[in-house]
């Protein structure tokens, strides 16, 4: 992708509150057309990074440029860029549909002449084409979250960032909001900030993961879907195995052994042993009950990430993600 496509530019992001850092030294980079999914758990900085890039809260130092505009800079530059739906969306519920959404193209600068036709082509991407004369009050919550997307691309910004965007929604409304999101980020840059794993294997192209206001994950979707690939195998045998010599076959790198019977037998992700290990338990007779591959979880990589590194340091995984 050429510069012409980079719409942020996060550098050297640091935010204090009195003498606690919540977010330490972020650098990353959304380009169009990528759905980028922001996780972490509560208190790692994820709101806090959330409020710096809308251009709501000021960084305590480092550069955010938004379509190639410093947000502190120029502001309100920047922020004709960015289209944001809050946690909770800004929505008035009183205005009915087509009310609010006039009221929200002229907050962004709209023309007067170009309000009508903003505000129909938000309402038909999100669903609301029937909806224009409804009170917002009386919407489900699905189409009010609906509504506080469509304020979030009414000006067709360049960036839209998403805040918890399926939260307390139900299974019919999560995929239909889920799949509004994939539409957007044809067009747009999206960053999606969510603690539903699922969500971000099935709409984001890259996830970055922050963890007490570091980024200690950033990958594409086909990167993450590599680490998720299986480095284990469990193995069970009739006669206990032998740990020495699985150890010693070629592509084995450990043997953890669980009981008498059981090993979990651990390798590279590129260089599986499992028809190694298959023929040797064979050759020696003990009698093969079990071999399969355990396959990492995105949960799985979450909770290594964000709770194995309590002291500060990177663990290879965050190394390698850097």
């Amino acid at each position: 992708m050429s510069n012409n496509d980079l719409l942020v530019k996060v550098e050297n992001l640091y935010r204090y509150y009195d003498d606690h850092c919540a977010v330490q030294n972020l650098n990353f980079e959304l380009r169009k057309g990528e759905i980028l999914g922001f996780l972490g758990p509560n208190g790692a900085g994820k709101s806090t990074t959330m409020q710096i890039l809308s251009g709501n809260l000021a960084p305590s130092t480092g550069q955010i440029l938004i379509n190639g505009v410093d947000i502190l800079d120029e502001p309100k530059r920047a922020k004709a860029n960015i289209g944001y739906l809050p946690e909770q969306p800004p929505l008035y519920i009183d205005l009915t549909v087509d009310e609010y959404l006039t009221y929200c193209a002229a907050l962004n600068r709209l023309p007067r002449s170009k309000l009508q036709a903003a505000r129909d082509l938000a309402k038909e991407r999100c669903g609301l084409k029937d909806m224009g004369h409804k009170l917002i009050g009386n919407l489900s919550k699905g189409y009010r979250q609906r509504v506080g997307i469509a304020q979030a691309i009414i000006h067709s910004p360049a960036v839209v960032i998403l805040d918890e965007p399926t939260v307390g929604l139900d299974p019919i409304q999560i995929r239909e909001i889920r799949a509004l999101i994939v539409e957007l980020g044809q067009e747009h840059g999206v960053i999606l900030s969510t603690h539903i794993l699922p969500e971000v294997q099935t709409v984001c192209s890259r996830v970055q993961i922050i963890h007490k206001g570091r980024l200690v994950f950033n990958d594409t979707l086909t990167g993450l879907t590599q680490r998720m690939q299986s480095t284990s195998l469990m193995l069970a045998c009739r006669q206990a195995p032998e740990q020495a010599v699985i150890k010693a076959l070629p592509g084995v790198n450990d043997v953890q052994p669980l009981d008498n019977h059981h090993l979990r037998v651990h390798f590279n992700a590129d260089s599986n042993p499992a028809e190694i290990v298959a023929a040797e338990v064979l050759k020696r007779g003990w009698g093969l009950l079990e071999l399969t591959p355990e396959h990492k979880s995105l949960e799985q990589i979450f909770v290594d990430l964000t709770t194995a590194d309590e002291t500060g340091g990177a663990t290879p995984l965050q190394e390698r993600a850097a």
